[in-house]
């Protein structure tokens, strides 16, 4: 494609060169360059592209994407090279130098261009929130699937194009990695997808120029604030906004203070078209529940829900969530407005709902019913434990048991918090290893310690997960709900560096298969 085309829609200035010439290719990691790519220099929070010019060069990069003048380029590549040991460093004169505004922006643009615009062909669905946003996702792609959409998603877990797995690394991928999905999506015959939508892609820019035709507001609390993330919550919730500018319609949970507050008139004049619908599981809402049966059974905790709307009268009913909490009730209601709006009748909103399952997400093995009631829940943070436990709590179950570790290199009053939720709920907590990372687990383990002892919760220590999973399948009851918190959907273990493979869900049925063989 010629680099003019590439930047049509792009405002920009020519520093060196012409841009009528041949791009093979689009890359923002020097690594990656290939012979007539166009390399795009992003400044992030610990590296600046512009630094890598020359390397992306010596790759054979013939154009290069830049925000800063020829001279800066020059100090920025200077530095590098002087920390690498290396002489003097320029701008090779034979390259095509293009400066932008804003790199991030400009590659979100391009790599649309690049991609052939592929979200055009898409229903885009963007899901933002602090929790919820990979089982409401789910539940979308269930339903939608149901009544014959081939849909597309992407999220936390990874990627899907219908059935097929794609790993990615962020829970939203950069924009130019985000274009290539949609293309596969149309490739694949996709007509939908939906995605999570986070709020460090909406503050880097990843999603810039997608046009959502649905996007919806979950809740919002305290996470992600710290260095290299958001400098306060403030900064958090703008950045959660900025997605509502991107939407042709936009629909809010008001369970959530702040969902109540953008409802009430700030998220109408954000969204283009001023479409903002609302969902409820207390008050009467565009979309409301008038009534939860708790659900549990050995091998199902879920939710009956009784739907009414005004909206889309043809919505209202009866819907069992496979999935325990009035949370998960909040997500339904999500899920089953925007898909009723994309054109969905009742009875695939109910059969798509009763049968979707999230990995790592309130997520029963029914391998282990007959011990008792295992759960997996990626719950990280204490808003999402306490939730968490406190639901579980609801069911009565005869002991709450629940076994967590504290990441490591994380906050320590995430610990104390999450110590303290523990110790508030649970009628046992085990203590054990997660993602230590580069920390002691006496010491993060030691961290929550302080929190149990606010409410004189009750706990023991096994350092090796493994061990602590098969100590709760030999020692639990008919009746007691077990709660594996913290891994989720993960499949590994990161110890000083080094990950390894770990599966809570393999390791429960191998044990319980093996126990079974004896």
């Amino acid at each position: 494609m010629k680099l003019d085309k590439l930047l049509s829609g792009i405002k920009y200035d020519i520093l060196q060169g012409n841009i009528d010439i041949d791009i093979s290719d689009v890359e923002y990691d020097s690594r990656k360059v290939k012979e007539g790519a166009l390399f795009v220099c992003l400044s992030g929070f610990e590296t600046d592209g512009h630094a890598y010019i020359n390397r992306a060069h010596a790759l054979g990069a013939t154009a290069v994407l830049v925000e800063k003048g020829l001279e800066a380029c020059h100090e920025a590549m200077q530095k590098k090279a002087t920390e690498d040991g290396f002489g003097d460093t320029y701008v090779p004169c034979n390259m095509t130098v293009v400066k932008v505004d804003d790199a991030k922006k400009a590659l979100a643009l391009l790599s649309a261009t690049w991609f052939g615009n592929p979200a055009d062909r898409l229903t885009i669905i963007g899901l933002t929130g602090t929790k919820g946003k990979t089982t409401t996702a789910h539940m979308i792609k269930k339903i939608l699937e149901t009544a014959g959409h081939k849909t597309g998603m992407i999220g936390t877990i990874g990627t899907y194009i219908c059935d097929e797995k794609i790993e990615t690394k962020n829970t939203t991928p950069q924009s130019y990695e985000l274009h290539s999905l949609f293309a596969k999506m149309v490739d694949k015959g996709c007509d939908h997808c939906v995605m999570e939508v986070s709020s460090q892609a909406l503050k880097l820019d990843r999603t810039f120029g997608i046009k959502f035709e649905y996007g919806a507001f979950l809740n919002i609390s305290p996470d992600h604030i710290g260095p290299g993330e958001h400098v306060d919550f403030e900064d958090y919730f703008e950045c959660k906004k900025k997605l509502f500018s991107q939407c042709n319609a936009l629909v809010i949970n008001t369970d959530d203070k702040h969902g109540r507050e953008l409802a009430g008139g700030e998220a109408a004049l954000r969204v283009p078209s001023g479409r903002v619908y609302t969902v409820s599981t207390y008050e009467k809402a565009d979309w409301y529940t008038t009534s939860h049966e708790d659900i549990w059974k050995p091998d199902l905790l879920g939710t009956k829900i009784s739907v009414r709307s005004d909206e889309i009268p043809e919505s209202e009913g009866d819907y069992i969530i496979p999935m325990p909490g009035r949370f998960n009730a909040e997500n339904a209601l999500i899920a089953i407005a925007i898909c009723a709006k994309c054109g969905v009748k009742s009875e695939d909103l109910a059969e798509g709902l009763k049968n979707t399952s999230v990995k790592g997400r309130t997520q029963v093995i029914r391998e282990a019913s007959d011990t008792a009631t295992f759960i997996i829940d990626y719950a990280h943070n204490a808003l999402s434990m306490e939730s968490l436990l406190s639901m579980l709590k609801g069911y009565k179950p005869n002991r709450l048991i629940c076994l967590f570790g504290g990441g490591g290199n994380k906050p320590k009053q995430r610990r104390y918090d999450m110590g303290e939720a523990a110790g508030k709920y649970a009628d046992l907590t085990i203590l054990t290893e997660d993602n230590p990372r580069y920390e002691e687990i006496e010491n993060i383990n030691n961290d929550i310690i302080v929190g149990l002892n606010v409410h004189h919760g009750k706990y023991m220590i096994i350092i090796d997960r493994k061990k602590a999973i098969e100590y709760l399948i030999d020692n639990a009851k008919p009746g007691d709900i077990v709660a594996l918190i913290g891994k989720g959907h993960e499949t590994y273990q990161d110890v000083k560096g080094v990950k390894t493979y770990f599966s809570e869900e393999e390791i429960i049925k191998d044990y319980v298969k093996n126990r079974k063989t004896e």
